[in-house]
């Protein structure tokens, strides 16, 4: 056995269990701690990209996947002061791309179950779970993990660490590198709802409103029933208080802004939450690897932060299978692809989604949304827009840096 093939995964997330299925594959022994010990299903990231199922179709876990969500399309932009649509962009136009010309709208939690049972066929992975990670030290030979479990520590020791263990990663901590960026003034506020925008708007499975007093993000997941369910994600202000956010009436309210229902909406869920926009000043030191939020974290706005946390763990997985050891200089070329990939594409792209969403000044709204219209009617422009908004475009620039 190769000295160099123990590598332990802090976090067990999408982004984790990604990491750990792709390096057992490649015949890496892997340790998977995990804090919660059971498989977090709370709403979160569902919208993955045609570069990203090819790289979980890569790993053997597309079929499963795309089986537990929907298949979209088309996505469109809105007039939400207006009431119309502005423009409806069709993945189909990148079927000469990828095999994959369409998003699917699949929960994050479906994708680590479905992962996490097939690791199970893997003798040389273990997942630990309900096990914190409250440290972690490097040195010529290796890396150690501090672990706790019911209180009680004990440390773990191999080859490499890779930190997947979110915004306020502890392996990012332990390393002192710095969380570069800033957080939004306002929060993200998410309603869940089985009302069917489908049927009353004509809306495809994923729609952005642009809205000069609120801007809205609207898309439909399966559900774990695979009865269906919309969310629904709104600008919500630090300075009221958040149970006045929360408050049904609040929410029927917003609903009602969209679309006007006759009757209640069924709220399924409610969720509010900070939004950052930030970068990890490394990416990598040594024997250690930070990957998904554990190094960036961006505005929601367009589905792109899961989906680059995705592309960081097949990084990963490539570069230490081709690596010779611990100090061999292609090491380095993991932060060169993924740090310069992450600001170039997702954090320029999802600011600027933002931005168009909730611009306010008359003349700059309407030529935003003019834009859209010609690149909706140009198939060249339109063709370029989805390049870049489904991240093939950075997974090609990504693969020529050397």
């Amino acid at each position: 056995m190769n000295v160099q093939k123990d590598v332990i995964v802090a976090g067990g997330g999408p982004v984790g269990m990604v990491t750990a299925l792709a390096l057992a594959q490649r015949d890496f022994n892997v340790t998977v701690v995990e804090a919660d010990a059971q498989v977090d299903t709370n709403p979160r990231a569902a919208t993955t990209h045609a570069s990203t199922l090819e790289m979980l179709a890569s790993i053997g876990v597309i079929d499963e996947f795309i089986a537990a969500g929907l298949t979209a399309r088309y996505f469109d932009f809105w007039d939400r002061d207006q009431s119309r649509k502005i423009a409806r962009f069709d993945h189909d136009l990148l079927r000469n791309d990828t095999q994959f010309p369409f998003v699917v709208q699949t929960e994050q939690h479906k994708l680590v179950r479905i992962i996490e049972a097939k690791l199970k066929s893997y003798p040389n992975v273990t997942v630990l779970r309900g096990t914190s990670v409250a440290a972690a030290e490097q040195d010529a030979n290796g890396v150690t993990v501090t672990v706790e479990r019911d209180g009680v520590q004990e440390k773990l020791s191999g080859h490499f660490l890779v930190g997947t263990d979110g915004g306020r990663s502890t392996v990012r901590k332990s390393l002192n590198i710095e969380f570069e960026g800033y957080t939004w003034p306002e929060q993200f506020l998410v309603l869940t709802t089985s009302f069917d925008f489908e049927k009353a708007l004509g809306s495809s499975y994923r729609a952005y409103f642009a809205g000069a007093d609120e801007w809205c993000n609207l898309f439909k997941v399966a559900g774990d029933d695979m009865k269906g369910r919309w969310r629904a994600v709104f600008p919500a202000p630090v300075d009221v208080p958040e149970e006045v956010i929360m408050s049904d009436e609040a929410a029927q309210r917003r609903l009602n802004g969209i679309f006007r229902c006759d009757e209640e909406y069924e709220l399924l869920h409610k969720n509010i939450y900070r939004v950052h926009q930030r970068v990890a000043a490394s990416f990598r030191k040594g024997r250690i690897f930070l990957a998904g939020d554990s190094s960036h974290v961006n505005n929601p706005i367009g589905g792109l932060g899961l989906n680059c946390g995705i592309h960081d763990a097949l990084e990963i997985a490539n570069t230490l299978a081709q690596a010779t050891d611990a100090n061999d200089p292609l090491l380095d070329r993991f932060e060169r692809r993924r740090r310069t990939m992450n600001i170039e594409f997702v954090q320029q792209q999802t600011i600027a989604n933002k931005k168009r969403l909730e611009e306010k000044d008359p003349a700059v709204r309407a030529k935003n949304l003019d834009d859209l219209v010609e690149i909706q009617n140009d198939p060249a422009r339109q063709h370029a827009f989805l390049m870049r908004s489904s991240l093939l475009d950075s997974v090609r620039k990504s693969q020529a840096i050397q």
